[in-house]
């Protein structure tokens, strides 16, 4: 399957480079970019929609984007932080 993190580094683009980085290393990060994408799609869609739970999944769909925005978020913090070398004892 090939890696979608294309979403992702548009909503963190300072963050691009470390976004490839673990994308490139790490298979649940890979795979929360795709869901991250996929969420997008899903919002897209429910936001055009003429189906009349339209509005109650386009608010699922927001929710979700939101929730794997703060993920990513987390992750790219979390992976950006240079932990200090320990003091010989």
């Amino acid at each position: 399957m090939e890696c979608d993190t294309g979403f992702a580094k548009s909503c963190f683009p300072n963050r691009a480079t470390l976004i490839n980085d673990l994308a490139a290393r790490d298979g649940d990060f890979r795979e929360l970019c795709n869901d991250f994408a996929t969420a997008d799609a899903l919002r897209v869609y429910w936001e055009t929609s003429s189906d009349l739970k339209r509005h109650a999944r386009h608010a699922e769909a927001v929710e979700l984007l939101e929730n794997l925005r703060a993920e990513i978020r987390g992750v790219l913090d979390n992976a950006a932080v240079i932990p200090f070398p320990r003091r010989p004892k």
